[in-house]
């Protein structure tokens, strides 16, 4: 039976991106991708040359079932924290141990000195990724988006390098 690892993100997860879209109605969230042309597309935008975007895939064995990332403004070291995961995956733990691991790397070498992230109030389950990562919880944005017509408040958390450090159980493959 594969264990979850974590990688890099590649340019061959493409099929696997398109799996997790498929999942979940609500992954349209993260972007686009109904076909392998779109998912390859997606893949392209997060591993841009600019170094500014630090994608993670979490993986059972190498397929990758998720995603946790960082994308950083250089000039404030903040770092926007974000994740997701396939719906055959969810409630294994995996995101919060991915969300651990990647942002102690971001605090540590990815050159950010606070996180911060933002789920929808009716998502509870990310809260908890959030706060297993060590965020904080600092405020609510209201009707933040909208959803099938719907207006949703958003929650937001913060992490400084300052703060306490989750230890991390599983480490990011090189």
């Amino acid at each position: 039976m594969p264990e979850m690892t974590l990688r890099a993100l590649r340019a061959d997860d493409a099929a696997d991106v398109l799996a997790a879209f498929d999942s979940d109605p609500s992954m349209a969230r993260q972007g686009t991708v109904t076909t392998v042309a779109e998912a390859d597309a997606y893949i392209y935008g997060l591993l841009d040359p600019s170094g500014n975007n630090h994608p993670f895939a979490i993986c059972d064995g190498d397929r990758l079932v998720g995603l946790v990332a960082v994308t950083v403004d250089r000039a404030n070291r903040v770092g926007w924290f974000w994740y997701w995961m396939n719906k055959s995956h969810r409630g294994r733990g995996w995101a919060s141990t991915s969300a651990i691991a990647v942002s102690n790397w971001a605090l540590r070498s990815g050159g950010c000195e606070r996180l911060e992230l933002g789920h929808r109030a009716d998502n509870p389950l990310s809260g908890n990724v959030a706060a297993a990562a060590g965020f904080r919880h600092e405020g609510r944005q209201r009707g933040k988006f909208l959803i099938d017509g719907h207006r949703v408040d958003v929650l937001t958390y913060g992490r400084l390098s300052t703060d306490p450090w989750p230890t991390a159980t599983v480490e990011i493959a090189r």
